[in-house]
Protein backbone atom coordinates (compact mmCIF):
# COMPACT_ATOMS: atom_id res chain seq x y z
CA UNK A 1 0.00 0.00 0.00
CA UNK A 2 1.32 3.44 -0.91
CA UNK A 3 0.59 6.57 1.08
CA UNK A 4 0.60 8.58 -2.20
CA UNK A 5 -2.08 6.47 -3.89
CA UNK A 6 -4.75 9.03 -4.86
CA UNK A 7 -6.83 7.18 -7.45
CA UNK A 8 -6.36 3.44 -7.55
CA UNK A 9 -8.15 1.00 -5.28
CA UNK A 10 -6.13 -1.38 -3.14
CA UNK A 11 -5.86 -5.13 -3.68
CA UNK A 12 -4.92 -6.55 -0.29
CA UNK A 13 -3.39 -10.02 0.18
CA UNK A 14 -0.55 -11.60 2.18
CA UNK A 15 1.75 -14.62 1.96
CA UNK A 16 3.77 -15.95 4.90
CA UNK A 17 7.30 -16.25 3.52
CA UNK A 18 8.93 -17.07 6.88
CA UNK A 19 6.64 -19.84 8.12
CA UNK A 20 6.47 -18.46 11.67
CA UNK A 21 4.27 -15.34 11.37
CA UNK A 22 1.08 -15.54 13.40
CA UNK A 23 -0.31 -12.14 12.36
CA UNK A 24 0.62 -9.62 9.67
CA UNK A 25 -0.89 -6.15 9.27
CA UNK A 26 -1.42 -4.13 6.11
CA UNK A 27 -0.14 -1.47 5.95
CA UNK A 28 2.92 -2.92 7.68
CA UNK A 29 3.76 0.41 9.37
CA UNK A 30 1.23 2.87 10.74
CA UNK A 31 -2.35 2.92 9.51
CA UNK A 32 -3.84 3.49 6.08
CA UNK A 33 -6.71 5.22 4.32
CA UNK A 34 -8.05 2.11 2.55
CA UNK A 35 -10.53 3.23 -0.09
CA UNK A 36 -14.13 2.30 -0.61
CA UNK A 37 -14.28 -0.79 -2.85
CA UNK A 38 -10.80 -2.14 -2.00
CA UNK A 39 -10.48 -5.89 -2.60
CA UNK A 40 -9.38 -8.24 0.16
CA UNK A 41 -8.26 -11.80 -0.71
CA UNK A 42 -8.10 -14.37 2.09
CA UNK A 43 -6.55 -17.84 1.60
CA UNK A 44 -7.88 -21.10 3.05
CA UNK A 45 -5.29 -21.09 5.84
CA UNK A 46 -5.99 -17.47 6.81
CA UNK A 47 -8.55 -15.17 8.39
CA UNK A 48 -8.81 -11.41 7.89
CA UNK A 49 -9.80 -8.86 10.53
CA UNK A 50 -10.77 -5.39 9.28
CA UNK A 51 -10.18 -2.42 11.59
CA UNK A 52 -11.89 0.87 10.73
CA UNK A 53 -11.71 4.07 12.79
CA UNK A 54 -9.71 2.18 15.42
CA UNK A 55 -12.20 -0.67 15.95
CA UNK A 56 -12.48 -4.26 14.70
CA UNK A 57 -15.61 -4.20 12.56
CA UNK A 58 -15.52 -7.52 10.70
CA UNK A 59 -13.75 -10.89 10.50
CA UNK A 60 -13.45 -12.48 7.05
CA UNK A 61 -13.01 -16.11 6.01
CA UNK A 62 -11.46 -17.50 2.80
CA UNK A 63 -12.44 -15.78 -0.47
CA UNK A 64 -12.50 -12.32 -2.05
CA UNK A 65 -14.22 -9.53 -0.14
CA UNK A 66 -15.05 -5.88 -0.90
CA UNK A 67 -14.21 -3.40 1.86
CA UNK A 68 -16.45 -0.41 2.56
CA UNK A 69 -14.96 2.73 4.04
CA UNK A 70 -15.64 6.44 3.83
CA UNK A 71 -12.51 7.04 1.76
CA UNK A 72 -13.46 7.97 -1.82
CA UNK A 73 -10.58 8.27 -4.34
CA UNK A 74 -9.46 11.90 -4.99
CA UNK A 75 -12.47 13.38 -3.11
CA UNK A 76 -11.20 12.12 0.22
CA UNK A 77 -7.75 13.59 -0.41
CA UNK A 78 -9.26 16.99 -1.17
CA UNK A 79 -11.41 16.79 1.98
CA UNK A 80 -8.32 15.80 3.97
CA UNK A 81 -6.44 19.06 3.23
CA UNK A 82 -6.71 20.23 6.89
CA UNK A 83 -4.95 17.00 7.92
CA UNK A 84 -2.13 17.31 5.38
CA UNK A 85 -3.85 15.12 2.75
CA UNK A 86 -4.00 12.24 5.25
CA UNK A 87 -7.59 11.05 5.71
CA UNK A 88 -8.73 10.81 9.36
CA UNK A 89 -10.76 7.72 8.41
CA UNK A 90 -7.96 5.27 9.19
CA UNK A 91 -8.25 1.58 8.31
CA UNK A 92 -6.04 -1.48 8.38
CA UNK A 93 -6.35 -5.22 7.80
CA UNK A 94 -4.80 -7.90 9.98
CA UNK A 95 -4.08 -11.22 8.27
CA UNK A 96 -4.19 -14.10 10.78
CA UNK A 97 -2.38 -17.37 10.02
CA UNK A 98 -4.69 -20.29 10.95
CA UNK A 99 -2.25 -23.10 10.28
CA UNK A 100 -1.01 -25.31 13.13
CA UNK A 101 2.39 -24.10 14.34
CA UNK A 102 4.32 -27.24 15.26
CA UNK A 103 7.43 -28.15 17.22
CA UNK A 104 7.40 -25.18 19.59
CA UNK A 105 9.71 -25.86 22.54
CA UNK A 106 8.85 -25.70 26.23
CA UNK A 107 11.03 -26.44 29.23
CA UNK A 108 12.05 -25.35 32.70
CA UNK A 109 14.58 -22.53 32.75
CA UNK A 110 15.20 -23.22 36.47
CA UNK A 111 14.43 -26.53 38.23
CA UNK A 112 10.96 -26.68 39.82
CA UNK A 113 10.33 -28.09 43.28
CA UNK A 114 8.49 -31.42 43.62
CA UNK A 115 7.60 -33.28 46.83
CA UNK A 116 8.35 -36.96 46.25
CA UNK A 117 6.75 -39.48 48.61
CA UNK A 118 9.94 -41.59 48.63
CA UNK A 119 12.73 -39.03 48.22
CA UNK A 120 11.31 -35.90 49.83
CA UNK A 121 11.71 -32.46 48.25
CA UNK A 122 13.61 -32.65 44.94
CA UNK A 123 14.05 -30.33 41.97
CA UNK A 124 13.17 -31.42 38.45
CA UNK A 125 13.82 -30.17 34.95
CA UNK A 126 11.23 -30.97 32.27
CA UNK A 127 11.26 -30.46 28.50
CA UNK A 128 8.92 -31.08 25.59
CA UNK A 129 7.25 -29.70 22.46
CA UNK A 130 3.76 -28.38 21.70
CA UNK A 131 1.62 -27.27 18.76
CA UNK A 132 -0.72 -24.25 18.73
CA UNK A 133 -3.35 -22.81 16.41
CA UNK A 134 -5.24 -19.52 16.44
CA UNK A 135 -8.96 -20.29 16.82
CA UNK A 136 -10.31 -16.81 17.68
CA UNK A 137 -8.52 -14.24 15.46
CA UNK A 138 -10.14 -11.07 16.85
CA UNK A 139 -9.56 -12.08 20.47
CA UNK A 140 -5.94 -12.97 19.70
CA UNK A 141 -5.28 -9.58 18.10
CA UNK A 142 -7.00 -7.61 20.86
CA UNK A 143 -5.35 -9.52 23.73
CA UNK A 144 -1.79 -10.17 22.49
CA UNK A 145 -0.92 -8.50 19.17
CA UNK A 146 -2.24 -5.00 19.81
CA UNK A 147 -0.96 -2.58 17.17
CA UNK A 148 2.17 -4.50 16.14
CA UNK A 149 2.68 -4.79 12.41
CA UNK A 150 4.00 -8.34 12.63
CA UNK A 151 3.66 -10.98 15.37
CA UNK A 152 5.66 -14.23 15.29
CA UNK A 153 5.92 -17.42 17.34
CA UNK A 154 9.16 -16.11 18.91
CA UNK A 155 7.24 -13.34 20.67
CA UNK A 156 4.69 -15.68 22.25
CA UNK A 157 6.72 -18.85 22.87
CA UNK A 158 8.42 -17.61 26.03
CA UNK A 159 5.16 -16.62 27.73
CA UNK A 160 3.42 -19.87 26.77
CA UNK A 161 6.46 -21.76 28.06
CA UNK A 162 6.02 -20.16 31.49
CA UNK A 163 2.33 -21.09 31.56
CA UNK A 164 3.07 -24.72 30.59
CA UNK A 165 5.79 -25.11 33.23
CA UNK A 166 3.55 -23.73 35.98
CA UNK A 167 0.63 -26.01 35.08
CA UNK A 168 3.05 -28.96 34.71
CA UNK A 169 4.19 -28.44 38.28
CA UNK A 170 0.56 -28.38 39.49
CA UNK A 171 -0.40 -31.47 37.52
CA UNK A 172 2.64 -33.42 38.70
CA UNK A 173 1.85 -32.60 42.32
CA UNK A 174 -1.75 -33.80 41.95
CA UNK A 175 -1.22 -37.00 39.93
CA UNK A 176 2.30 -38.34 40.66
CA UNK A 177 3.37 -39.40 44.14
CA UNK A 178 6.90 -40.48 43.21
CA UNK A 179 9.12 -40.02 40.17
CA UNK A 180 9.78 -43.78 40.27
CA UNK A 181 6.32 -44.08 38.64
CA UNK A 182 7.01 -41.38 36.06
CA UNK A 183 8.54 -43.13 32.99
CA UNK A 184 5.49 -45.33 32.36
CA UNK A 185 3.08 -42.37 32.54
CA UNK A 186 4.53 -39.87 30.04
CA UNK A 187 1.62 -40.29 27.61
CA UNK A 188 -0.98 -39.96 30.36
CA UNK A 189 0.74 -36.86 31.77
CA UNK A 190 1.00 -35.25 28.32
CA UNK A 191 -2.71 -35.74 27.64
CA UNK A 192 -3.83 -34.53 31.07
CA UNK A 193 -1.55 -31.49 30.98
CA UNK A 194 -2.82 -30.52 27.51
CA UNK A 195 -6.43 -30.65 28.74
CA UNK A 196 -5.60 -28.45 31.73
CA UNK A 197 -3.86 -25.87 29.54
CA UNK A 198 -6.79 -25.45 27.14
CA UNK A 199 -8.43 -22.83 29.40
CA UNK A 200 -5.22 -20.79 29.69
CA UNK A 201 -4.67 -20.82 25.94
CA UNK A 202 -8.30 -20.06 25.06
CA UNK A 203 -8.13 -16.76 26.97
CA UNK A 204 -5.96 -15.48 24.13
CA UNK A 205 -7.88 -17.12 21.27
CA UNK A 206 -5.37 -19.99 20.99
CA UNK A 207 -5.96 -23.73 20.82
CA UNK A 208 -3.41 -26.27 22.04
CA UNK A 209 -3.54 -29.07 19.47
CA UNK A 210 -0.78 -31.31 20.85
CA UNK A 211 1.64 -31.35 23.79
CA UNK A 212 4.40 -33.87 24.45
CA UNK A 213 6.71 -34.41 27.43
CA UNK A 214 10.06 -35.57 26.06
CA UNK A 215 12.03 -35.75 29.32
CA UNK A 216 11.83 -35.13 33.06
CA UNK A 217 15.33 -34.96 34.54
CA UNK A 218 16.01 -35.23 38.28
CA UNK A 219 19.31 -34.19 39.95
CA UNK A 220 22.31 -36.61 39.71
CA UNK A 221 21.84 -38.02 43.23
CA UNK A 222 18.19 -38.81 42.47
CA UNK A 223 19.19 -40.48 39.18
CA UNK A 224 21.55 -42.72 41.20
CA UNK A 225 18.65 -43.74 43.47
CA UNK A 226 16.55 -44.62 40.41
CA UNK A 227 19.42 -46.72 39.01
CA UNK A 228 19.72 -48.57 42.32
CA UNK A 229 16.01 -49.38 42.27
CA UNK A 230 16.32 -50.62 38.67
CA UNK A 231 19.08 -53.01 39.77
CA UNK A 232 16.78 -54.39 42.45
CA UNK A 233 14.20 -55.02 39.74
CA UNK A 234 16.79 -57.03 37.80
CA UNK A 235 17.36 -59.26 40.82
CA UNK A 236 13.60 -59.87 41.09
CA UNK A 237 13.49 -60.88 37.42
CA UNK A 238 16.39 -63.27 38.04
CA UNK A 239 14.41 -64.90 40.82
CA UNK A 240 11.50 -65.40 38.43
CA UNK A 241 13.85 -66.92 35.86
CA UNK A 242 15.23 -69.37 38.41
CA UNK A 243 11.71 -70.37 39.46
CA UNK A 244 10.74 -70.99 35.83
CA UNK A 245 13.82 -73.14 35.21
CA UNK A 246 13.11 -75.13 38.37
CA UNK A 247 9.54 -75.75 37.20
CA UNK A 248 10.77 -76.93 33.78
CA UNK A 249 13.25 -79.29 35.47
CA UNK A 250 10.45 -80.69 37.64
CA UNK A 251 8.36 -81.32 34.53
CA UNK A 252 11.16 -83.25 32.80
CA UNK A 253 11.85 -85.26 35.96
CA UNK A 254 8.19 -86.20 36.35
CA UNK A 255 7.99 -87.40 32.75
CA UNK A 256 11.08 -89.57 33.22
CA UNK A 257 10.32 -91.04 36.67
CA UNK A 258 6.61 -91.17 37.47
CA UNK A 259 4.94 -91.69 34.13
CA UNK A 260 1.93 -90.05 32.60
CA UNK A 261 0.01 -89.25 35.81
CA UNK A 262 2.51 -86.86 37.32
CA UNK A 263 3.40 -85.41 33.90
CA UNK A 264 -0.23 -84.67 33.12
CA UNK A 265 -0.71 -82.85 36.41
CA UNK A 266 2.35 -80.68 35.91
CA UNK A 267 1.40 -80.10 32.27
CA UNK A 268 -1.90 -78.60 33.39
CA UNK A 269 -0.16 -76.40 35.97
CA UNK A 270 2.52 -75.00 33.65
CA UNK A 271 0.32 -72.71 31.49
CA UNK A 272 -0.88 -70.84 34.57
CA UNK A 273 2.66 -70.51 35.90
CA UNK A 274 3.96 -69.14 32.59
CA UNK A 275 1.02 -66.75 32.32
CA UNK A 276 1.77 -65.39 35.79
CA UNK A 277 5.42 -64.61 34.99
CA UNK A 278 5.09 -63.37 31.43
CA UNK A 279 2.10 -61.06 32.00
CA UNK A 280 3.11 -59.59 35.37
CA UNK A 281 5.07 -56.68 33.87
CA UNK A 282 3.05 -56.00 30.76
CA UNK A 283 1.52 -52.59 30.18
CA UNK A 284 -1.66 -51.93 28.22
CA UNK A 285 -1.07 -51.19 24.55
CA UNK A 286 -0.62 -47.55 23.67
CA UNK A 287 -3.32 -46.11 21.50
CA UNK A 288 -2.49 -43.24 19.20
CA UNK A 289 -4.67 -40.12 19.65
CA UNK A 290 -7.33 -39.42 17.06
CA UNK A 291 -6.08 -37.76 13.93
CA UNK A 292 -6.99 -34.16 13.22
CA UNK A 293 -9.21 -33.24 10.31
CA UNK A 294 -7.57 -33.08 6.89
CA UNK A 295 -7.91 -29.29 6.91
CA UNK A 296 -5.73 -29.03 10.00
CA UNK A 297 -8.35 -26.99 11.89
CA UNK A 298 -9.76 -27.77 15.28
CA UNK A 299 -13.35 -28.85 15.49
CA UNK A 300 -15.47 -25.83 16.29
CA UNK A 301 -17.41 -25.87 19.56
CA UNK A 302 -19.61 -23.15 21.01
CA UNK A 303 -17.74 -21.57 23.92
CA UNK A 304 -21.02 -21.16 25.85
CA UNK A 305 -23.08 -24.38 25.36
CA UNK A 306 -20.15 -26.53 24.07
CA UNK A 307 -22.20 -28.02 21.22
CA UNK A 308 -20.71 -28.64 17.78
CA UNK A 309 -21.27 -25.79 15.35
CA UNK A 310 -20.08 -24.92 11.81
CA UNK A 311 -16.50 -23.65 11.70
CA UNK A 312 -17.48 -20.33 10.08
CA UNK A 313 -20.55 -19.69 12.28
CA UNK A 314 -20.66 -16.18 13.79
CA UNK A 315 -23.48 -17.11 16.18
CA UNK A 316 -24.32 -20.47 17.77
CA UNK A 317 -27.45 -21.92 16.07
CA UNK A 318 -28.43 -23.60 19.36
CA UNK A 319 -27.96 -20.94 22.05
CA UNK A 320 -27.39 -17.79 19.95
CA UNK A 321 -24.03 -17.02 21.58
CA UNK A 322 -21.68 -14.82 19.53
CA UNK A 323 -18.68 -16.80 18.22
CA UNK A 324 -16.47 -13.94 17.02
CA UNK A 325 -14.89 -13.05 20.35
CA UNK A 326 -13.55 -9.53 20.86
CA UNK A 327 -12.65 -9.87 24.54
CA UNK A 328 -13.03 -12.34 27.43
CA UNK A 329 -13.65 -11.77 31.12
CA UNK A 330 -10.35 -12.41 32.88
CA UNK A 331 -12.22 -13.75 35.92
CA UNK A 332 -14.69 -16.32 34.48
CA UNK A 333 -13.92 -16.50 30.74
CA UNK A 334 -17.29 -15.11 29.58
CA UNK A 335 -17.30 -13.50 26.11
CA UNK A 336 -17.66 -9.72 26.44
CA UNK A 337 -19.30 -7.43 23.92
CA UNK A 338 -17.24 -4.48 22.60
CA UNK A 339 -17.30 -1.60 25.06
CA UNK A 340 -18.59 -3.68 28.00
CA UNK A 341 -17.43 -2.36 31.38
CA UNK A 342 -18.65 -5.29 33.51
CA UNK A 343 -19.04 -9.01 32.92
CA UNK A 344 -22.67 -10.08 32.49
CA UNK A 345 -21.97 -13.43 34.19
CA UNK A 346 -19.81 -12.70 37.25
CA UNK A 347 -20.14 -8.91 37.53
CA UNK A 348 -16.39 -8.24 37.71
CA UNK A 349 -15.00 -5.19 35.87
CA UNK A 350 -14.15 -6.04 32.26
CA UNK A 351 -10.57 -4.74 32.59
CA UNK A 352 -9.87 -6.52 35.90
CA UNK A 353 -6.77 -8.71 35.75
CA UNK A 354 -6.49 -12.02 37.67
CA UNK A 355 -4.24 -11.80 40.71
CA UNK A 356 -1.00 -13.75 40.90
CA UNK A 357 -0.74 -16.39 43.64
CA UNK A 358 1.85 -15.60 46.32
CA UNK A 359 3.28 -18.59 48.19
CA UNK A 360 2.79 -18.10 51.95
CA UNK A 361 5.95 -20.07 52.75
CA UNK A 362 8.65 -18.67 50.43
CA UNK A 363 6.93 -15.58 48.96
CA UNK A 364 7.38 -16.74 45.32
CA UNK A 365 4.92 -15.22 42.82
CA UNK A 366 3.17 -17.88 40.71
CA UNK A 367 0.66 -17.69 37.87
CA UNK A 368 -3.05 -17.13 38.69
CA UNK A 369 -4.76 -20.41 39.54
CA UNK A 370 -1.55 -22.25 40.49
CA UNK A 371 -1.94 -24.90 43.22
CA UNK A 372 1.74 -25.80 43.84
CA UNK A 373 4.64 -23.37 44.25
CA UNK A 374 7.37 -23.58 41.58
CA UNK A 375 10.02 -22.58 44.11
CA UNK A 376 9.35 -24.71 47.22
CA UNK A 377 6.73 -27.23 46.01
CA UNK A 378 4.26 -26.37 48.79
CA UNK A 379 0.55 -26.74 48.04
CA UNK A 380 -1.62 -23.67 48.56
Amino acid sequence: MSANNLVFLENLEWFDETGNELVHRLPATGSGDIKYGAQLTIRESQAGVFFYKGKAVEAFGPGRHTLQTGNIPILTKIAALPWGLSSPLRAEVYFVNLKIFTNLKWGTRDPVAFKDSSLGLIRLRAFGVFDVQIIQPVLFINSLVGTQGMFTTVEIEEYLNRVIVSRFNDYMGETIDSIFNLPARYDELSKGLAERLQKDFSRFGLGLTQLYITSVTPPPEVQKAIDDKSRMGVFQDMNKLMQMKAAMAMEKASEADTGAGMGTGLGLMMPAMFAQYFTAGMNPAYMDPAQEKSTGRLESLCSECHNKIPVNAKFCPLCGHQQVIFKKCENCGKNLTPGAKFCSRCGHPADEKPKAVICTKCGKENLPGATFCDECGEEY
